[in-house]
């Protein structure tokens, strides 16, 4: 990982290893960004450039995590963006096989090429709910519906990192991380980690950009998924469902 003198973070992925950053402060709260130029490889299969929250160093077996991941696929220039939110160690259950894993992925394709400039991306992250961001628009909101088993409510650091994720990033780990086409260079600049105000909703442009979104780009949605999520595990999709 290098960083140049325009403060861009340049970080690289080979056969050998990945990189990242980690901010010095945790936050409970608040907005978090980044401009994010991703690899530009003719195939990205299996790699994972990310933004995300994770308290994971901290309660190891039981952390929370919000994320926004790229995850690489056989075609030049085409990722999947997949938002998701972890609660109490529902995703420690990948390293823990007596635990359920309660995933709640929402993946979506970008509407643009992230590989041939910077865009920006954003978590933001109130009491209230859990807004993703790209370039502005909002794409997902993750209610908080007063369950602590389905709400982050701990300290998280910020995270960027690109590593190898064959295992299950593309086609469930059918498309492997190709060694022979990197290395993969992903670049973040413009990182911001500031207050995120719970009293201010999304603007009618916003909702409308946002459902604009949802309905042309999204492709996956774990409260819709077939088979049905269990809702005693995932009590958010009931309340969203709700009229």
């Amino acid at each position: 990982m290098k960083i140049d003198n325009n403060k861009v973070v340049t970080m690289q992925l080979d056969q050998n290893s990945g990189s990242g950053f980690m901010s010095k402060n945790p936050y409970v709260n608040g907005y978090f960004a980044a401009d994010i130029k991703l690899p530009n490889n003719y195939m990205t299969c299996g790699i994972n450039v990310n933004l995300y929250l994770s308290n994971g160093d901290k309660y190891q077996g039981r952390h929370d995590e919000v994320d926004i991941e790229f995850l690489g696929t056989r075609r030049e220039g085409e990722y999947i963006l997949q938002t998701n939110v972890y609660v109490d160690g529902s995703g420690d259950g990948f390293f823990d096989h007596k635990r359920p894993v309660i995933g709640r992925e929402v993946q979506f394709k970008l509407w643009f090429d992230p590989s041939k400039h910077f865009h920006h991306y954003a978590i933001a992250k109130t009491p209230r709910e859990i807004i993703f961001f790209v370039d502005d628009t909002p794409i997902r909101r993750y209610p908080n519906i007063n369950n602590p088993a389905t709400y982050p409510q701990r300290e998280m650091w910020v995270y960027g990192t690109i590593w190898d994720a064959s295992d299950w990033a593309t086609e469930g780990g059918k498309c492997r991380m190709n060694p022979s086409y990197g290395p993969y260079v992903a670049q973040y600049k413009n990182l911001f980690v500031g207050e995120a105000d719970s009293s201010v909703k999304l603007s009618q442009t916003q909702e409308a950009a946002m459902k604009w979104v949802q309905s042309k780009y999204l492709v996956y949605d774990y409260c819709k998924s077939s088979p049905p999520p269990n809702l005693s595990l995932t009590p958010e999709c009931a309340a969203a469902a709700a009229p």
